[in-house]
């Protein structure tokens, strides 16, 4: 088994009353049996040392972790430090837009085409954010503002069809960095 840094980024976790210490969901993930565990951020980053072909699989584990030790119901989507940087890279307005507004919404599963087509056609005229598909991601410019912005995850879920956690490009820039 090839070991590299992994990165779970959580959805929910410090937002809408999920409140959770990183040092308790680090504790959690070592107990679980996770290698190497560390957080960035208090907003759900957590790395730890896996193999990258057991990505899904951590990323299911990850959600019952916490499901069964914080009652918190999540979901995770785990990358590599490639993968990261390959979603700023493939990001259409990232060096464009500024990098806290700029954001990968990285998805559970990649929707096809006419989902993207379908958010798109709903969120025309609702607000000024730039929207671009990428693989398993949705990249936002949320040119204004993400606080005062219409897609919402329940908006986002009901046309994507899975559900995904945003990061913006300052962030993951830093998460990438913190694995290096």
């Amino acid at each position: 088994m090839a070991t590299v840094r992994l990165a779970a980024l959580l959805g929910s976790i410090n937002v809408g009353g999920n409140r959770l210490k990183m040092a308790d969901l680090r504790a959690a993930m070592e107990a679980a049996g996770f290698a190497n565990v560390a957080t960035v951020t208090a907003s759900g980053n957590v790395l730890f040392d896996g193999d990258p072909a057991s990505q899904s699989e951590y990323a299911a584990r990850i959600a019952q972790v916490i499901a069964d030790r914080f009652g918190i119901a999540t979901f995770a989507v785990v990358v590599t430090r490639d993968g990261l940087l390959g979603a700023v890279a493939e990001n259409p307005f990232a060096g464009d837009g500024a990098d806290n507004m700029v954001h990968v919404h990285f998805l559970e599963n990649q929707p096809g085409p006419e989902a993207f087509a379908r958010l798109a056609s709903d969120h025309e005229g609702r607000g000024s954010e730039r929207l671009a598909p990428g693989t398993s991601a949705l990249h936002i410019d949320f040119v204004d503002s993400a606080a005062n912005s219409k897609l919402t995850g329940p908006f986002l879920l009901k046309r994507l069809g899975c559900r995904g956690t945003a990061r913006n490009v300052r962030s993951i820039r830093r998460i990438a960095e913190a694995m290096a």
